[in-house]
């Protein structure tokens, strides 16, 4: 198995380790084999700068999905993907199946910009914003209340089932359920009026499609951020397994300085002559740690990037009177180095203008761009012209030959609009039916139409015309349509 940009071992000891990487394999290896049996985490809580950043986008992540499907705005939802009517309501904009442009390219800006977290930064996006993370911090955050610490929670857990145990395992239980159905109500609230869909829980009256989705996402969100948490990342995440294709060795990660910490010992109770590192050996790293690694084996591909180890081995150095930065972000060329760790932010700002980033910040430069004034200079209506099928063209009174079509006018815009529809491409040709269309904000009409001409002005077959639709109050707002009319034989 090829090896991932990772830090390097401490090797064998001695003044001047020799810096080599560690390879994936390696790292399995030593827990045991590719296929041991599962061993529960239980992660010692721990204060430090990144918790609290971690905590902060915990907050911000969900005061946004919880409270944006409440948000109203100009009396409806403000974020919506209604499936019903088949529109999505996003502030002020309204988008329509026919925006899937829309969709596509913000997918694609999506990628981008993990590409060059990922780059500049690691697994930031897993350790501080992936949803995974997120709702396994709060169900953690949960069983830390109710079952208490990391100590407490292990000896519960070597407990046999009583009355205690059955009591502390139902409230977690029962809290984590409560969550995962709000977190399951929430989601379908995005795709069916949350209002609406609470006045149908209230009735018990849910329909079949929200009734499924709503506890199919609590049952995920229970399994996953309740049950499974390290293991979705170890073992379901498909982002673990390719990251190394987007690390290179000016990427930051979170690594151990070997050289500064190895031999690890007690330095008071060293020998006399016996050199030791700052490492104590006090395992904190390893307890804290959400997917329940080493850190000072070298990076693995389980490394969520939350440097809760750079928190709990700070609070370590900072009782024993020593610096800092034992293990820190950093990157693989300062180890490789030996310069000390925490001087990585400085290697990743030397280096942060590389072709990889480059490239990647070049096109994100250039479809955001191009995402923005599309959306900027889209035009609050759209026009689709169909062909009436049953009759594709047929000799009407007069001697003239009628083609037979429906215009479907969707406004965009938060206001109702009316339109005109003329006719051009065609000499001498006639549109016959409503011109003057009305239609709602935010709505759609339907309108049929026919074109006729004299039957002796065009050859046999069919013929380029042009439908225009100009909004009345609105000069600058028009749209056309290209379609065929059929002259028979």
């Amino acid at each position: 198995m090829s090896s991932h940009p990772s830090p390097v071992d401490a090797g064998s000891g001695g003044d001047a380790p020799q810096a080599r990487v560690i390879p994936i394999a390696q790292a399995d290896s030593d827990e045991g084999g590719l296929y041991a049996a599962r061993k529960k985490i239980q992660p010692r809580a721990i204060k430090g700068r990144f918790n609290t950043l971690r905590w902060a986008m915990v907050w911000i992540t969900q005061l946004v999905f919880y409270g944006l499907a409440w948000l109203p705005w100009n009396d409806r939802q403000a974020v919506l993907f209604h499936l019903v009517e088949r529109k999505f309501y996003i502030f002020g904009l309204i988008l329509w199946p026919q925006d899937v442009l829309y969709l596509t390219l913000l997918l694609i800006i999506s990628a981008l910009g993990l590409f060059l977290v990922t780059a500049v930064a690691g697994r930031v996006w897993c350790g501080y914003a992936c949803p995974q993370s997120v709702y396994t911090e709060i169900f953690m955050w949960i069983e830390r209340k109710i079952e208490g610490d990391r100590a407490a929670r292990m000896k519960l857990d070597a407990t046999p089932l009583g009355v205690r145990k059955l009591a502390l395992r139902g409230a977690k239980y029962g809290a984590w359920a409560a969550l995962a159905l709000w977190t399951g109500f929430t989601f379908v609230g995005y795709f069916t009026p949350i209002r609406e869909l609470a006045g149908e829980v209230a009735k018990w009256s849910l329909g079949p499609w929200e009734t499924f989705w709503m506890f199919f996402y609590a049952a995920f969100t229970y399994m996953f951020a309740g049950h499974m948490r390290e293991q979705v990342c170890k073992y379901m995440c498909p982002y673990a397994r390719f990251q190394s294709v987007m690390f290179d060795p000016d990427t930051l990660v979170v690594s151990y300085d070997y050289n500064r910490g190895e031999p690890r010992g007690n330095k008071k109770r060293a020998k006399d002559g016996q050199a030791v590192g700052d490492c104590v050996d006090c395992d904190w790293c390893v307890q804290v740690c959400p997917t329940g690694i080493d850190i000072r084996k070298g990076l693995q591909y389980e490394c969520i990037g939350c440097a809760l180890c750079i928190d709990a081995c700070d609070q370590v150095m900072d009782k024993l009177g020593r610096p800092r930065g034992l293990i820190a972000y950093t990157t693989e060329r300062t180890l490789l180095d030996k310069k000390p760790a925490h001087e990585g932010w400085r290697e990743v700002l030397a280096h942060i203008l590389r072709p990889r980033v480059i490239l990647y910040c070049s096109l994100l430069a250039l479809i955001v761009s191009g995402f923005a004034w599309s959306l900027f200079t889209r035009t609050p209506v759209k026009m689709n012209v169909l062909r009436d099928r049953a009759t594709l063209a047929r000799e009407v009174e007069g001697g003239r030959i009628e083609n037979a079509y429906r215009v479907r006018i969707m406004n965009t815009s938060e206001h109702a609009q009316r339109f005109t529809v003329t006719l051009e491409g065609l000499d001498g040709a006639e549109l016959v039916g409503l011109r003057d269309i009305e239609v709602e904000a935010s709505g759609s009409r339907d309108v049929p139409v026919q074109v006729q001409i004299d039957a002796g002005a065009l050859e046999p077959g069919a013929h380029e015309i042009t439908f225009n639709l100009q909004a009345i109050d609105a000069p600058d707002v028009r749209v056309k349509e290209k379609t065929s009319f059929l002259q028979p034989r």
